[in-house]
């Protein structure tokens, strides 16, 4: 696939087309007393939550509104990483289908990583042809005019490019979910090759955004009132590599610092092999950076991160994870670890409890190895057990919950300071946010709704104020995954 730059005034058309469709459902309603509207359901990274936010920000600029429970136009943003993404997926596009059945002239849109894969297309288009538009995650800057043809020539579009598309971010229109976080992608796609992972085939090759348009970004949205920026790659740290003479990752990240635009920069993910001690002399020096680090190991044997062809050996990975730690002795790290990867013996998983217990590390993703059509591993036949797998899935989970507990413990008493993110999803009386080091903190406002000003008082007409807000919260429960706390003031 080769590298194709997307020009400003092939996004101008595109915007030109959401005029087109906007004209074009005044003339067609879907129904005789209301405008269209739409939904989308995102799977998968937090690159695909991005690209969710540029799609709605195309619907807004046709006139839709956003609708969850009975839209007209549904979205589906695919994740192909893991083989219960794509099972998800078509399980529920049973559901979906009965929506359709009860609403006839509404449309299902079904895009991203899982149409790159030949599998799952042809799967897509032998069982499920209710399904209206079919695109992969390269082409999503040509929403407005595929969505045009299909409804007003009411043909079904299938087209997932070949190509490596690279739109600025900076030129599409973004409806972003939240108040206080941005997300801001600075390069699309992998060059790693891990034989196990899909993504170099489904995002194609390293892509950098240019440098100044990425600060030209990141100042507008400090402008907007963002307080948190969340910089997006398959590898950060790979950033800047395929633009000869341009910032590296390190550079860049000091640039956004120094700026002071933010109070928080965090990023994600971050590549073990490419993980350089700048980077983490950047990390340390700015307090505006996350003390946080996310770091995936996969497997503590040398012989399986080989055949995984991760690039790096234990020995160096377990150098970063403690230079970190030494650099930055109140941050944490988070990683990822597969557990039965074709091969893997006992005396391989006992490596990996033993980085475990040398790093330590505060939380962790933790997968079951998945085969996924098109890898190399596909081709491994030495696989191991099913009974054996769960056996080792079930030990590392009792290491690393122990592990999680232990470290939101060692906080408990502290004052921290939070960025509120909203209420709870399970309670309406809690709130819920995250410290600089990325630990989630459920917390309580005192009954007699603690005033800001001596004025203001936290109502459930006003409570979404208070997102993206700033508080001092005391830490006084820890739990293995979140920690349980109580605000004390508003900063």
């Amino acid at each position: 696939m080769s590298r194709v730059i997307v020009s400003k005034d092939e996004l101008d058309r595109q915007r030109e087309y959401c005029v087109l469709i906007g004209d074009l459902f005044r003339r067609v309603k879907v129904s005789s007393d209301r405008f269209p509207t739409y939904s989308i359901k995102t799977y998968g990274c937090q690159l695909n939550e991005s690209d969710s936010e540029k799609m709605a920000g195309y619907f807004e600029l046709m006139g839709l509104s956003e609708n969850e429970n009975t839209p007209d136009i549904l979205l589906l943003n695919t994740c192909a990483i893991r083989e219960n993404a794509e099972e998800r997926l078509f399980g529920n596009l049973g559901h979906f289908k009965a929506l359709k059945t009860e609403n006839p002239r509404m449309i299902i849109i079904v895009c991203g990583c899982m149409m790159k894969q030949s599998s799952d297309l042809e799967r897509l288009r032998k069982h499920f042809n209710f399904v209206d538009l079919v695109f992969g995650p390269q082409d999503i800057h040509t929403l407005p005019e595929m969505l045009y043809h299909r409804v007003s020539e009411g043909q079904k579009i299938v087209h997932v490019s070949d190509e490596d598309y690279l739109p600025d971010d900076d030129d599409l229109p973004v409806l972003r979910k939240r108040r206080f976080r941005a997300l801001v992608p600075i390069m699309y796609g992998c060059n790693n090759f891990c034989t196990y992972c899909v993504v170099p085939y489904t995002r194609g090759r390293e892509r950098s955004r240019d440098y100044r348009r990425i600060i030209s970004q990141l100042e507008q949205l400090s402008e907007q009132g963002y307080e948190e920026v969340m910089l997006l790659g398959q590898n950060v740290n790979s950033y800047g590599k395929d633009l000869p003479g341009a910032p590296e990752f390190p550079e860049l990240l000091n640039e956004i610092a120094i700026n002071k635009w933010f109070s928080r920069i965090r990023f994600m993910t971050s590549h073990p092999k490419d993980v350089s001690d700048r980077l983490i002399d950047v990390m340390a020096k700015n307090s505006s950076v996350e003390r946080h680090l996310h770091l995936p190991f996969q497997s503590g044997s040398n012989d399986v991160l080989k055949r995984m062809n991760r690039g790096y050996t234990r020995e160096r990975f377990l150098d970063t994870a403690l230079h970190y730690r030494n650099e930055i002795p109140e941050g944490t790290i988070s990683t990822d670890i597969i557990v039965g990867f074709p091969g893997e013996t006992e005396a391989d998983f006992e490596m990996t409890l033993d980085l475990m217990r040398r790093v330590r590390f505060d939380s962790a993703f933790t997968f079951i190895y998945s085969k996924r059509p098109g890898t190399a591993a596909e081709k491994f036949t030495d696989e191991v057990a099913p009974g054996v797998i769960s056996d080792r899935f079930s030990r590392l989970l009792h290491l690393q919950n122990n592990h999680s507990l232990l470290s939101n413990q060692s906080v408990i008493g502290n004052l921290e300071e939070i960025l509120i993110e909203g209420i709870s999803h399970t309670n309406k009386s809690v709130y819920t946010g995250r410290t600089s080091s990325n630990r989630l903190i459920n917390f309580t406002i005192p009954e007699d709704s603690f005033p800001v000003d001596g004025s203001f008082q936290i109502t459930p007409d006003n409570e979404a104020w208070l997102e993206g807000k700033k508080a001092m919260v005391r830490l006084i429960h820890a739990k293995t995954f979140s920690i349980e706390g109580r605000l004390e003031s508003f900063l």
